[in-house]
C-alpha cells in the first residue's frame, strides 16, 4: 500500500512539473478623461506617447477634434521613445518661451516650419507649449532665387485675383485676415472670422462662384473622417465654404483649404448666397 502511495506521489509531481508557468498578463492601456482646453497633442505630451499612438488606440477619426468628458486609451509606455526621424546629426535642441510659435522659431534659427515638424515629429504647427524641448536642424545652404516667370497656365492657386465685384451680391475670402465677408455692391453687409488652409494646404486664390451647395455630408482625406458637415458651399473643385464643429480657432490657418466658420455662419452665408454668387479670394 505505501509503495502505491509513493508510486501516485510521483506521478503526480511529474504532471505539475509539465504545466507551464502562467504567462505575465500584458500591460493594459490606461485611460484619461478629455477636460476643457486639452488637445490629442497635449494629452500625448502629458502621458509620454504619440498622436499617432492615441488615434490608432481610440479609433479616432480627427486628430484635431476631442471634446470634454471624452474617454481616451492611453498606452503604457514600454520602452523610451526613439528619437525623431531623419534628426540632423549636427542639430542642437532649443526650449520654447512663452508666447513662441513655431514660424518665429523657425526664422530664429534659419530653418522652416515644414523643417521643425519632420525633425521633431509634429502633427500640428498650431501647438506647441513653454518649456517644450525642440530639435533644431542644421543650416542648409538654400539655393539662390531664380527670376520669376509667369507660367503659360497659371493655376488657380496663388494667382492675384480678379477685380471684385462692383454690384450684386459677392463673398470676400482675406486670408491674411482670417475673414469672410458679403458684399452687396461695396457694402459689406456680415463680416466673419474664418480658418482658411494651411501653408501645405492653402485655399486657392482667384475669382471663382459658388457653383453647388449641400445642406449636410461627410467629407473624408487623408487621416480624417469628418461626417454630417453642414451648410456646405462649393467654389472651385473640392474647395469649400463650409460649418465647422471640430474646433473653434477661427482667425486662424486649419484647414485642408476649404473656408471653416462656426456653424451659424455658415448656414447665414448659405442662406444668403445663391449658386452663382462670386466668390473673390486674395492674400
Amino acid at each position: 500500500m505505501k509503495k502505491s502511495l509513493r508510486t501516485l506521489g510521483v506521478i503526480v509531481l511529474l504532471a505539475l512539473a509539465t504545466i507551464p508557468a502562467p504567462r505575465a498578463a500584458a500591460a493594459a492601456p490606461g485611460f484619461v478623461i478629455v477636460t476643457y482646453g486639452d488637445t490629442l497633442y497635449s494629452i500625448a505630451a502629458r502621458n509620454g506617447t504619440t498622436v499617432d499612438a492615441l488615434i490608432r488606440l481610440n479609433g479616432l477619426p480627427n486628430a484635431n477634434f476631442v471634446f470634454v468628458g471624452q474617454r481616451l486609451f492611453v498606452p503604457r509606455a514600454t520602452t523610451a521613445p526613439s528619437a525623431p526621424v531623419n534628426a540632423s546629426s549636427t542639430s542642437s535642441v532649443y526650449v520654447v518661451s512663452r508666447g513662441e510659435t513655431l514660424a518665429t522659431i523657425a526664422a530664429r534659427h534659419g530653418t522652416t516650419v515644414s523643417e521643425l515638424m519632420r525633425v521633431n515629429g509634429l502633427y500640428n504647427p498650431n501647438f506647441i507649449y513653454a518649456g517644450q524641448r525642440l530639435r533644431i536642424p542644421g543650416r542648409r545652404t538654400l539655393p539662390a532665387p531664380q527670376p520669376a516667370t509667369a507660367p503659360t497656365n497659371p493655376p488657380s492657386r496663388g494667382v492675384n485675383p480678379a477685380p471684385a465685384p462692383t454690384s450684386g451680391r459677392w463673398i470676400d475670402i482675406d486670408i491674411s485676415a482670417q475673414t469672410t465677408t458679403a458684399y452687396q455692391g461695396n457694402t459689406p453687409l456680415k463680416s466673419v472670422r474664418v480658418s482658411t488652409g494651411l501653408t501645405w494646404t492653402p485655399t486657392p486664390l482667384g475669382r471663382f462662384a459658388i457653383y453647388t451647395k449641400i445642406p449636410s455630408q461627410a467629407m473624408s482625406g487623408p487621416g480624417y473622417y469628418l461626417p454630417g458637415v453642414p451648410w456646405v458651399m462649393y467654389f472651385t473643385g473640392a474647395y469649400a465654404i463650409h460649418g465647422t464643429y471640430w474646433h473653434q480657432n477661427f482667425g486662424r490657418p486649419m484647414s485642408h483649404g476649404c473656408v471653416n466658420l462656426t456653424i451659424a455662419d455658415a448656414k447665414w452665408f448659405y442662406d444668403w448666397a445663391e449658386i452663382g454668387t462670386p466668390v473673390v479670394v486674395h492674400p
